[in-house]
């Protein structure tokens, strides 16, 4: 299970890292969808260091299974509201979000599993 976890946590972490690389960056294509949601530009930084903060605390829970579990519990819920933020603005393309929740949460049992 423990290699599953860290397959599952690297990859959801690269994900994580390059979105809030794009955010940190004000790349267009993300700061116009945010926008268009109603997410205010004083949250973007914020946003961003959440993901970077799950990036780093899906890695850092191979050494650390308490901070692996924490962290996916994070991710979780960070992309279980950017599902209801695109739902709130009747957007109804959210399988980016819930893909991405969704292998959280695969972490999430993967880390307690392999612990």
């Amino acid at each position: 299970m423990f290699i599953a976890y860290a397959v599952v946590a690297a990859l959801l972490a690269l994900a994580l890292s390059a979105s809030a690389f794009f955010t940190f960056t004000r790349n267009p294509q993300i700061i116009d969808n945010m926008t268009r949601f109603g997410v205010p530009e004083s949250w973007f930084p914020w946003l961003a260091a959440a993901k970077a903060a799950g990036a780093i605390g899906l890695l850092v829970g191979l050494a650390v299974p308490a901070l692996g579990e924490a962290a996916a519990i994070g991710v979780i819920l960070y992309f279980l509201g950017a599902v209801i933020t695109h739902l709130r603005a009747k957007d109804y393309v959210v399988a980016p979000a819930a893909v991405l929740a969704l292998l959280a949460a695969a972490a999430l049992v993967l880390r307690i599993a392999s612990a």
